[in-house]
């Protein structure tokens, strides 16, 4: 008899670093949560990408340039308000991800 559906291995503590049952469970469910947020993160990216794009489009078409400059500082100031420094670089990996892409 075959069964299409894959089992996932059992988490262990070698796979978490745990030392104990509990531990590996806590973790088990954090990592899911992780992975849960990580693919709404990256939808979420896509679609500011898609938006970014949008935006482009219609700036050159007016005429205008594909980059606004004083924008992306108001985004990166934002963002390193929120996050600190590491908030500036964030925004620096988002803004370089939304260019180009008309």
């Amino acid at each position: 008899m075959s069964n299409d559906a894959t089992v996932a291995p059992a988490t262990t503590a070698a796979d978490t670093g745990a030392r104990t049952p509990e531990a590996v469970g806590t973790i088990t469910d954090a990592r899911g949560r992780i992975d849960d947020l990580d693919g709404r993160i990256i939808g979420l990216v896509q679609e500011r990408m898609a938006v970014s794009a949008v935006i482009q489009r219609e700036r050159i078409a007016s005429g205008g340039r594909r980059v606004n400059l004083s924008r992306e500082m108001e985004i990166l100031d934002h963002y390193r308000g929120q996050l600190g420094r590491s908030g500036t670089a964030l925004a620096m990996t988002l803004l370089e991800l939304s260019r180009g892409r008309v």
